[in-house]
């Protein structure tokens, strides 16, 4: 039996930290996991701005209402799904992601919590595993799924290399250059044509 474990960001939809970035006017937000594999580093880094600037949930989330998957992903993830069982896997936040589930017809999306004071300032979060991408091949793997991956940052290529097959989409330079034994796609028909020939 095969499960599809996907990426979200820059997978599906554009990078939500990106657009926050643009929408408030402050260029250190744009740094995601596509530049730090160290994730607890880089969310650490991302509240401390927050705080600084006195920037909470509630104008993150006016940003992700404008956000749109990218053309062509809803198609994607319909064709994919109509032919095999398939998983968002994603570092980013419940509060974050339930709008874009929406948008993408209602996909199973595993992801993580933030944790928000009354006023919206966002204090913490809580991770729903730690290395929650391999962890939940993994388990998927222990329970009898064969795990097809794929993603675009660095924080997911412990799935892809753990997986029966899996792809680079859309990623960066330096780490298709880290990665040449990982096959890269830009398409969605590319990806979609690899996922299929690795069901059989």
């Amino acid at each position: 039996m095969n499960i599809v474990c996907l990426d979200l960001e820059g997978v599906l939809v554009p990078e939500i930290w990106i657009a926050f970035s643009k929408a408030s006017g402050i260029p250190e937000l744009k740094r995601t996991t596509r530049d730090e594999p160290d994730y607890n580093k880089l969310m650490n880094w991302r509240l401390g701005i927050l705080h600084q600037h006195h920037l909470g949930l509630n104008e993150i989330q006016q940003t992700i209402a404008t956000i749109d998957p990218m053309p062509g992903a809803k198609e994607f993830l319909d064709k994919l799904r109509a032919r095999t069982q398939v998983i968002i896997l994603s570092d980013t936040f419940t509060q974050f992601a339930t709008p874009l589930m929406e948008k993408l017809g209602w996909p199973t999306i595993f992801c993580n919590t933030l944790q928000v004071a009354a006023d919206g300032e966002v204090t913490g979060y809580k991770m729903r595993a730690e290395k929650s991408k391999l962890v939940t091949v993994q388990a998927l793997q222990s329970i009898g799924f064969d795990t097809i991956a794929a993603g675009d940052s660095y924080n997911d290529l412990a799935m892809i290399q753990a997986s029966k097959a899996g792809f680079l989409f859309r990623s960066t330079e330096q780490i298709k250059r880290d990665y040449p034994f990982l096959p890269a796609f830009e398409e969605y028909d590319e990806l979609y044509s690899a996922i299929v020939a690795a069901l059989d």
